[in-house]
């Protein structure tokens, strides 16, 4: 991983504020990813760049079970996102499709928007304003799944 930006958001954010439903209906991923956060932070998607990072609190990713949430980050570019908790089918789909979600229970509350953080998928740790905080450490076996692209490709690469 390498250092990037830090986007922040709030508490028990739900999948329609990260991309409403009414953008659901279109064709493409690309198409979609231009509202990602429309509501919230209308200028995120021209402001984020690859290798930038998504920081929330508590059950971040609630709501619907869309996988188009977790998709729309990662076309956007975003290497993680980190939080405080997920909603369980969040976190599911987002490994599916390789997006690395941490758990990070003290970073969120010691971060803002705009910071730099360095994120160690390996070693299970998170930097940012000079302070290094301790976050999920990912098992090999999970760690292989993220390199692949997600699960499905994981499982389309294994030998049989």
């Amino acid at each position: 991983m390498s250092v990037g930006k830090i986007f922040k958001f709030h508490d028990d954010l739900d999948t329609d504020q990260i991309i409403a439903s009414q953008y659901l209906l279109l064709p493409t991923i690309d198409e979609m990813k231009v509202h990602t956060f429309e509501s919230l932070e209308p200028e995120f998607p021209k402001e984020v760049r690859p290798g930038d990072f998504v920081v929330g609190g508590e059950n971040f990713g609630c709501g619907s079970s869309r996988e188009q949430a977790p998709r729309v980050l990662k076309a956007l570019g975003v290497q993680a996102v980190v939080a405080k908790s997920f909603a369980r089918i969040f976190y599911r789909n987002a490994i599916n499709i390789g997006l690395p979600v941490i758990v990070c229970k003290e970073l969120p509350d010691a971060v803002d928007s705009g910071d730099e953080m360095d994120l160690s998928l390996t070693e299970g740790t998170a930097a940012a304003k000079g302070h290094t905080y301790p976050c999920t450490k990912l098992p090999p076996y999970m760690q292989r799944i993220l390199n692949q692209g997600g699960l499905i490709a994981s499982l389309n690469k294994e030998e049989v």
